[in-house]
């Protein structure tokens, strides 16, 4: 199944309806035996959480293995956000997506600098930096 939505798309509008999303690994967060994971594409991100008391032991292995950058394709169903945990930031900041399936379309090898915080990428040398230039471009 191809995306049904991207990254950037979902509003509260789409709650209790079932997405699929396609993107790379912006970030991820493991709080109190959940996994949130943020999704980036071309268009922007959305916030993805894997919960163990929903899912296969396999499939929450599978997220907890995931790195930033890698490509994935997540199934869910879109819901709000609990009370006090929307993003203004992101569009997206009002829902999230309760994950059903993940696919690991293309793993990523450790990065040599974190692309997904500006403040410390900002501070890696020059050389460096030119030297992954095709890193440093997917930041925004």
């Amino acid at each position: 199944m191809k995306r049904t939505h991207h990254c950037n798309e979902l509003r509260p509008a789409h709650i209790g309806q079932v997405v699929t999303l396609d993107g790379w690994v912006h970030s991820r967060r493991d709080l109190g035996g959940l996994i949130f994971i943020d999704v980036r594409d071309r268009e922007g991100r959305t916030q993805t959480v894997f919960d163990p008391s929903d899912l296969s032991k396999e499939l929450f292995d599978r997220a907890a293995a995931l790195r930033s950058e890698c490509v994935v394709r997540v199934t869910g169903k879109v819901r709000a956000r609990p009370a006090g945990t929307n993003n203004p930031k992101i569009a997206t900041g009002e829902i999230e997506v309760a994950v059903s399936a993940l696919e690991l379309l293309n793993a990523a090898e450790v990065l040599p600098f974190p692309v997904d915080d500006p403040e410390v990428s900002s501070k890696v040398n020059e050389e460096l930096r030119l030297k992954y230039r095709y890193l440093v471009m997917r930041r925004p």
